[in-house]
């Protein structure tokens, strides 16, 4: 246990301000998150290196597809989130008690530096980064100061001085948004829509951003929410890749898989507003291409999570189409195996 950061005494209880359900937790209990204690008037997170889940990666599961593609990174997970999507892919370690393994800052950057130059950092991911901040930001120091990269795969639902004190050794984000109204974050996720938007507008420009929507059938694929959706994130930026991924049932959600005619359709629309839109959970080559914003052809094949061609030329002040040379918002450099 370590104690934890982001907290107030009130009345024989703390308050946690990590983010924004702000959960009053009286003695011996948690919060919704199950991961932050209250011990005899302090706040302790239970999962300080409590690593759940480790693997090294495709940079493209994360997903982000403009952020060192054809890259890999050691992802690690912990247990515990602050969100309760009854749809949750990943519930095992999310909702449940997986078992784990003890892991320091240390030994983390020991671990990233066996895997080699393809190997660009670490990414915080599976289970929801969020609740495991304490460990998230000492390991991110360590990571950012050897000069690898930190990557957050995130619900975006945190207060605003715990984002901005970790942001500085933050590179890339992926945030969920999981639905554009409100009524639905309350109802399948626990949660709220305003403070993940105020995360996406606060992200951008701060490090690389790209989006996740993951289409739950009957929920969240009408026309009109996907085209509010897009818009919005338009008006942030055109050049904000965005991932739509179909749902499979899991945890506590049975409806049938997203129809792929839903998919279509949704990567049709948000197409009108967005320039970089992109088909996850679901194999089919286009769904993964990167296609010229100007002359639409396609800059990047991949086959699954593997790049297979690659038409772009790389100069001094980025990534160039090499048909008509339009500018791409292509981070880093572009590995093909």
């Amino acid at each position: 246990m370590r104690e934890a950061l982001f907290y107030e005494k009130r009345d024989g209880k703390v308050v946690c301000r990590l983010c924004p359900h702000e959960c009053v937790i009286k003695e011996g209990k948690t919060g919704l998150c199950r991961v932050r204690q209250s011990r005899e008037g302090k706040l302790y997170t239970l999962n300080y290196g409590a690593c759940s889940s480790c693997a090294v990666d495709p940079i493209e599961k994360k997903p982000l597809y403009h952020f060192y593609p054809g890259h890999t990174i050691l992802s690690l997970g912990t247990w515990g989130c602050n969100f309760h999507c009854l749809f949750c892919q990943n519930w095992e370690i999310s909702q449940g008690n997986p078992p784990t393994i003890n892991l320091e800052p240390t030994q983390v950057l020991d671990m990233l530096r066996t895997q080699g130059s393809r190997c660009i950092g670490v990414a915080y991911t599976y289970s929801e980064p969020i609740v495991w901040y304490e460990f998230v930001l000492d390991t991110a120091k360590l990571v950012k100061e050897a000069g690898y990269k930190n990557v957050l795969v995130t619900n975006g639902f945190i207060n605003e001085e715990p984002l901005y004190k970790l942001l500085p050794y933050v590179d890339a984000m992926n945030i969920d948004l999981k639905s554009f109204r409100d009524e639905f974050y309350r109802r399948l996720c626990r949660g709220r829509l305003e403070p993940v938007k105020r995360t996406i507008e606060q992200v951008y420009r701060r490090c690389h951003l790209e989006v996740t929507t993951l289409l739950v059938t009957g929920e969240n694929t009408g026309e009109e929410e996907i085209e509010a959706l897009a818009s919005w994130l338009a008006g942030i930026s055109p050049d904000i890749p965005l991932h739509l991924s179909r749902y499979f049932p899991n945890f506590e959600f049975t409806a049938p898989p997203t129809p792929l005619e839903d998919l279509y359709r949704a990567r049709d629309i948000a197409r009108r507003h967005l320039r970089y839109v992109y088909l996850g959970n679901v194999w089919i080559d286009e769904g993964g291409a990167t296609y010229c914003p100007e002359c639409r052809r396609p800059v990047i094949k991949r086959e699954g999570y593997k790049i297979r061609e690659v038409a772009l030329k790389k100069e001094e002040r980025g990534w160039f189409c090499a048909s008509c040379s339009a500018s791409l918002p292509i981070a880093g450099n572009i590995f093909v195996r």
